[in-house]
């Protein structure tokens, strides 16, 4: 799907901001009742994650876990995406077919890229596990590929999604976490801005969906 760049007055298409897999993108689309041809997915920076949708160059983007930003709203919870750890093939948990968030205190993990909201990431990788062990958050990247390198060249680990088994390269697993809850995945957009009557219906129409 092309990432050319549409206005939202242009057609009755979606520009739909994603990061990482496409796979939870796809899921909510189908709540939507829509098909390839009605969205336009474009990718979203990590590191700047609100840009676009503060710019107007997205229509709405997938948000995982909860935001609290003053100029954006936020839908219902649509779907989940289930905790994992990244880890290099090489690495001790690579093999295990689950881990718990107590065990990944023993290794390096990553800090929030450029200017990700703190808050948000705490969700993502916690500063603390259940037990309140400390997890060094102590490596520094701005994308997922970047991550990737890190990872497989068996320096750190990164506590994420299980969505991200999609974009795993060789040399790469991705091994659920199972004590950390799975991420609540919502839909944002601008706050104050005018939603075409497509767009409003695509909102409501996925959170109707997922409601049932």
């Amino acid at each position: 799907m092309p990432e050319q760049t549409l206005t939202a007055a242009d057609s009755r298409t979606v520009r739909f901001g994603y990061h990482g897999s496409t796979e939870v993108a796809a899921r909510i689309i189908r709540l939507a009742g829509r098909g390839e041809a009605d969205v336009q997915l474009i990718e979203y920076d990590i590191a700047d994650p609100f840009r676009g949708v503060r710019a107007g160059e997205l229509d709405v983007m997938i948000v995982k876990f909860g935001i609290n930003e003053s100029d954006l709203v936020s839908s219902r919870v649509l779907t989940e995406d289930a905790r994992a750890v990244v880890v290099g093939s090489g690495h001790p948990l690579a093999a295990r077919e689950s881990v718990s968030i107590e065990e990944l205190a023993d290794y390096d993990a990553f800090a929030p890229p450029g200017s990700f909201p703190a808050y948000v990431w705490d969700d993502v990788v916690p500063p603390r596990t259940l037990a309140g062990r400390p997890i060094r958050r102590n490596r520094r990247v701005r994308t997922i590929p970047e991550m990737m390198r890190m990872v497989a060249a068996g320096d750190a680990i990164h506590i994420s999604l299980i969505s991200l088994a999609d974009l795993a390269p060789p040399g790469i697993k991705v091994v659920p976490i199972h004590d950390l809850p799975p991420a609540p995945v919502t839909l944002a957009w601008r706050r104050g801005a005018e939603v075409h009557d497509h767009i409003r219906e695509f909102i409501t129409t996925a959170e109707a969906e997922a409601s049932r």
